[in-house]
């Protein structure tokens, strides 16, 4: 029987060793070949030094997946990387696939990340002290309506709405239509969040109201956390309080 390679599937948290986990630094240390998007890679710094690092834009995904499979049953050790959690949003759910469809005994591992809803909500308080959903508006590979539906529910259930990937050169207008359903269910008081490139270099953070937040910069490097009904702003931070008598 040939012996194949591991697979770590790695999150690498918002970016820069002082935010990524001892678990996650030591697979990508334990690996031969490390894969992953062209601006993950970058991130990691001298981290890939003396290894074999294969780097791809945009819509390649898939082919990642191959190339790490291909590397594996060659006996190689592979990381593949996401920035945040590998498994938002990130590359372990394609890459579980691809491996269980090829049929072949290739070992994974899992290794989780800081989110970015958790980076940018440390950037801007507490305001995801109490339940709350990650929704992308990214409507690349979910249709718009099933998107849509989802800020509706988000909306009525009072939920704390963390929205990703929320605004592209080529994706202008479903940040505003996302603004206009949770308006149906939030004051136009609500506290909101804006972060960009939070906990990496360039981080820059607004606070803000939902009937406000149209007026600031968001862009696909930005998070934005849409509070409930008992968030608030004070001293500059957004703060969602839990029930705790105080």
């Amino acid at each position: 029987m040939k012996a194949y390679g591991k697979v770590y599937i790695v999150g690498i948290g918002p970016g820069g060793m002082d935010h990524m986990t001892p678990a996650a630094s030591k697979a990508i240390g334990d690996s031969s070949c490390i894969v992953g998007y062209k601006t993950y890679i970058d991130m990691l710094g001298n981290i890939g030094e003396g290894k074999e690092v294969l780097s791809s834009g945009m819509k390649k995904e898939v082919d990642r997946c191959q190339k790490v499979i291909e590397l594996a049953m060659e006996g190689n050790t592979v990381s593949l990387v996401s920035s945040g959690d590998c498994g938002v949003y990130g590359m372990a759910g394609i890459m579980i696939q691809l491996i269980q469809e090829s049929g072949e005994d290739i070992e994974f591992e899992v290794v989780p990340g800081v989110t970015a809803a958790n980076s940018a909500a440390a950037c801007l308080g507490a305001p995801i002290m109490h339940d709350y959903v990650t929704i992308s508006l990214s409507d690349l590979l979910t249709d718009w309506e099933l998107i849509k539906k989802r800020i509706h529910c988000a909306g009525m259930g009072d939920f704390v709405t963390c929205i990703y990937n929320p605004k592209s050169k080529g994706r202008q207008t479903q940040i505003e239509e996302a603004r206009d359903i949770l308006l149906q269910y939030k004051s136009t008081g609500t506290p909101v969040g804006i972060v960009r490139n939070a906990k990496r270099d360039g981080q820059q953070t607004v606070v803000t109201t939902l009937e406000e937040m149209l007026e600031h910069d968001i862009d696909m490097m930005s998070t934005v956390i849409v509070g409930n009904s008992t968030s608030y702003i004070k001293d500059g931070v957004i703060v969602t309080p839990r029930g705790y008598r105080i």
